[in-house]
C-alpha cells in the first residue's frame, strides 16, 4: 500500500484529520491514565489486612451517664461474650484496619534520636488478641499474661520516667528498624520510652491509608475498655454465623448493662467494604467514563470515514475501473486511519505523560508504569481499525460504473 496517495489526500482535508488526532490523543491521556487509576484502586482493594477478614465481628460501645468501674464491666462483657454460642474468641483492641481514623506514634532507635526512623500506627491490644484477629507469628512470641497493662498507664505517658513496655512489630516495621534482622530482643524508643521487641508479626496494616507507611504497625498490651476506644472484636468458628453471633453478642451486652450505647456492630468485612464505597464508585465511575470515550471516539472515527466515503465516492468509483479491487481500496481506508491513529497515538502517550505529572503533584498519585502507554495505544488502534471498518467496506463495494456518472 502507498502511504504517499494517503498522505496527499490527508493534506487536504487537515482540519478533519487535525480533529480526530486530537480526539484519539486525549482518549489516550485520559484513559491510560483512567486505567492506571482503576488498578492502583483495585490493589487497595485487595490488600490483606493480616487478619482473618471472614470470621471476625466488631461491637462498639460507650456508657450513658455515670459509669461503674469500666475496665470491671469490660472484663465481665468478655466473659458474656465468650459464652454466647459459635464465639471461638473474644478481645478487646482500640482500632482495626481499614477504619476511620488511626492511632499513630514515632518510634527511633534511641532516646536521644531527634527524627525519628518511622511513624507506626498503634494497636493497644488485651489478652488473646493476635489469635482472635489470626495474625501470624513470624518471629519471637506473643505477650505473656503479667506483660498485659491497664489503660490508666496512658495517663502517665507525660511523666514517662520509670515506663517500659515489651511491643510486638509488624514485618515491615521491624525491617525498617532493623535492616540486618534480628529485630526480637532489640530495643526501640517512642519518645523517652523504651520498648522491647518480643515478637514480629507477619502483617498487620493501619486503619486508614491517609499519609505514612500504611504497613508500620506496632502493638502495645495495653487492656482499653468499653469506654475509652476499646471495641469488642469477636471471631466466630464459622464464618456462617457471623450474622447469627452478632445478634447474640449484642443481647449478652444489653444484659450485661443496657445503659450504653451501640456505636458500632457488624462484621469487620462490612466495615471494610464501607470504608472502601467511594474506591469502588470510583472505580465503577472511571471504568464508565473510560468506555463513553471509547464509543464517542469510535463514533467520531465512523463518522469522518462515512464522510470522507461519501465525499470520494466518485474518485473510488475511477480506482475501481482502473483495476483496483475491492481488497486494496479496503487497505486504503484501513492504512489512512492507521496512520492518524498513529499520530494521535504518539501524542495521546506525550499528553498521557504530563498529566500523570500534573496528578502526581497534586494528589500524590505514583508514576504512570510505562507498560500503560503500549497497552492503551493498542488499544486504539484496535479501535481504529474496527471502526473504520464498516465504512471501508462501504467504500469496497462501490461499483466501477460510478465513475461515468456525472456530478
Amino acid at each position: 500500500m502507498e502511504i504517499r496517495p494517503i498522505l496527499s489526500t490527508l493534506t487536504r482535508h487537515k482540519t478533519a484529520a487535525a480533529l480526530i488526532v486530537l480526539e484519539i490523543a486525549l482518549s489516550c491521556a485520559i484513559i491510560c491514565n483512567a486505567l492506571f487509576i482503576v488498578s492502583q484502586r483495585m490493589e487497595t482493594l485487595n490488600l490483606a489486612s493480616g487478619m482473618d477478614d471472614d470470621r471476625l465481628v466488631e461491637i462498639a460501645l460507650s456508657g450513658i451517664g455515670e459509669q461503674t468501674d469500666a475496665d470491671a464491666r469490660t472484663a465481665e462483657d468478655l466473659a458474656a461474650l465468650r459464652a454466647v454460642p459459635g464465639v471461638e474468641r473474644v478481645a478487646v483492641t482500640n482500632q482495626l484496619p481499614f477504619q476511620n481514623g488511626s492511632w499513630n506514634t514515632s518510634l527511633a532507635l534511641s532516646a536521644e534520636q531527634e527524627v525519628p526512623t518511622l511513624t507506626a500506627t498503634q494497636y493497644m491490644v488485651g489478652e488473646g488478641t493476635l489469635a482472635t484477629m489470626g495474625l501470624t507469628l513470624v518471629a519471637g512470641r506473643d505477650f505473656n499474661a503479667d506483660e498485659y497493662m491497664s489503660s490508666d498507664v496512658l495517663s502517665k505517658v507525660e511523666d514517662a520516667e520509670g515506663l517500659s513496655s515489651p511491643i510486638i512489630l509488624s514485618k515491615p516495621a521491624a525491617d525498617k528498624l532493623f535492616p540486618d534482622g534480628g529485630a526480637v530482643g532489640k530495643t526501640v524508643y517512642m519518645a523517652n520510652i523504651p520498648l522491647t521487641i518480643v515478637g514480629v508479626v507477619d502483617t498487620l496494616l493501619r486503619p486508614n491509608m491517609m499519609g505514612g507507611n500504611r504497613t508500620f504497625s506496632m502493638i502495645l498490651p495495653i487492656r482499653m475498655n468499653f469506654s475509652n476506644g476499646g471495641r469488642y472484636l469477636i471471631r466466630v468458628s464459622e464464618p456462617a454465623r457471623r450474622a447469627e453471633v452478632l445478634e447474640q453478642a449484642l443481647a449478652a451486652l444489653d444484659r450485661n448493662d443496657p445503659n450504653r450505647l451501640v456505636s458500632r456492630k457488624q462484621t469487620y468485612e462490612e466495615g471494610r467494604a464501607r470504608y472502601f464505597a467511594n474506591d469502588r464508585d470510583m472505580i465503577g465511575l472511571l471504568l464508565i467514563v473510560s468506555a463513553l470515550l471509547l464509543l464517542v471516539t469510535a463514533l467520531g472515527i465512523v463518522g469522518l470515514a462515512s464522510f470522507w466515503v461519501q465525499q470520494r465516492t466518485k474518485q473510488i468509483g475511477i480506482r475501481r475501473a482502473l483495476g483496483a479491487t475491492r481488497g486494496q481500496i479496503l487497505r486504503y481506508f484501513q492504512t489512512e486511519n492507521f496512520l492518524l491513529a498513529g499520530i494521535g497515538i504518539v501524542l495521546g502517550m506525550l499528553l498521557a505523560y504530563l498529566l500523570n505529572q500534573w496528578l502526581m503533584g497534586r494528589y500524590e498519585l505514583p508514576r504512570l508504569p510505562l507498560l500503560y502507554l503500549p497497552v492503551g495505544a493498542l488499544a486504539l488502534w484496535l479501535l481504529g481499525q474496527v471502526a473504520v471498518f464498516g465504512p471501508a467496506r462501504r467504500a469496497a463495494a462501490i461499483p466501477p460504473a460510478v465513475a461515468t456518472r456525472s456530478a
